[in-house]
């Protein structure tokens, strides 16, 4: 019944009749009299058509680069942006990701990427175990981060690039790793094997010309294998110790050597200063005997009896009192010590503290 027929949706055969009222429509429009037996073509070109201007263009996100191949032929690129191509499969656009870090992941894979990662080793020892040039095995995870530089070789030069990445690698790790002991890879080593890795990956495929540049190469966990982890620990605490007992060492060495050698040179100066001073001494020793020499060869009576009277002066001052008597006197009288009644001592005068009567008292002896 009428009233059971949804509002403006004729039923039956009244759709194909209002196709055809709209086809009719679009002839007598259109003067598209020759089409009158084909509906159903005219239809399809339609549709064609639309399909036609829907794949005339395409978007380019910002990260993106778009590579056109016309009739299957590299033709350009095209970089951000709204951008038209010609189309019923003329033109194909192939999207690549140049603006974006990439990464390959190798002894272990990334569950969840995010604050916290969550990463799993297991099922991965393939990649991981190797061994070293001491015949050690470590296991050995890590990852290369790489950017696609030229999109043109990355699509058209190397067939599945990032299996060719992965094995490069690969080998190149093995290789490295291969040639170092297991306590340089397990320490110290880290660094020099990730810069080398990188630029032997890099090398490599610069010469297959696949288009990346190899950003860095960073070693995620390098460790023994679990059964020697414990024996493992051990050494290298040990190693740790022997360090630090080597930089006490040297701190006691810094301290004590320099301050050694201060004292030898200390010793050094002294002894010089002194063997200048005793040839000092004995070269003015010798000027003042040739002064001497000369005086005496010219008056050798004043120039005795002065250096008789010099040296009875000199030697007066070592006593504290001289006494002067004749060999045939038997006792000596004390007389008035003129030297310590008037303060003086056996310096202050030729005689010094001579004991003058005891002198006049011995002039006629011998």
């Amino acid at each position: 019944m009428h009233w059971e027929r949804p509002p403006n949706r004729p039923q039956g055969p009244g759709n194909f009749r209002d196709l055809e009222d709209f086809l009719r429509r679009l002839k007598e429009r259109f003067n598209l009299s020759s089409f009158s037996g084909m509906p159903f073509v005219f239809l399809g070109l339609l549709i064609l058509a639309l399909l036609a201007g829907l794949n005339s263009y395409y978007t380019v996100e910002p990260q993106e680069t778009a590579v056109v191949k016309r009739f299957g032929e590299f033709s350009h690129t095209n970089t951000a942006g709204l951008h038209f191509k010609i189309p019923l499969g003329v033109d194909q656009v192939h999207k690549v990701v140049t603006g974006r870090v990439l990464q390959r992941e190798y002894g272990y894979r990334t569950l969840q990427a995010d604050t916290r990662n969550r990463m799993a080793a297991r099922g991965y020892e393939d990649e991981s175990i190797m061994l070293s040039g001491d015949l050690n095995v470590v296991d050995f995870q890590w990852t290369v981060q790489y950017k696609i530089e030229d999109p043109v070789d990355y699509l058209f030069k190397v067939h599945d690039v990032e299996g060719t990445l992965d094995d490069i690698s690969e080998s190149v790790i093995r290789r490295i790793v291969g040639n170092r002991y297991a306590d340089e890879i397990l320490t110290v080593g880290r660094a020099s094997i990730a810069e080398r890795a990188r630029e032997e990956i890099q090398s490599i495929m610069d010469q297959y010309q696949a288009g990346l540049r190899i950003v860095t190469v960073q070693l995620q966990n390098v460790n023994p294998p679990d059964p020697v982890k414990g024996a493992f620990n051990e050494v290298n605490e040990s190693q740790q110790e022997k360090e630090r007992m080597i930089n006490e060492a040297q701190e006691v060495y810094n301290q004590r050597i320099p301050r050694a050698q201060g004292e030898a040179r200390q010793t050094i100066a002294q002894a010089e200063g002194y063997a200048t001073e005793r040839v000092n001494r004995a070269q003015g020793e010798v000027q003042l005997f040739r002064q001497i020499l000369e005086a005496y060869e010219q008056s050798p009576d004043v120039t005795r009896r002065r250096m008789y009277i010099e040296a009875f002066e000199s030697l007066s001052k070592n006593f504290e009192h001289l006494y002067v008597i004749d060999s045939n006197q038997n006792n000596i009288l004390p007389h008035l010590d003129l030297g310590r009644a008037m303060g003086g001592g056996l310096g202050s005068g030729p005689l010094g503290g001579t004991d003058m009567s005891s002198v006049q008292a011995g002039r006629g002896g011998s």
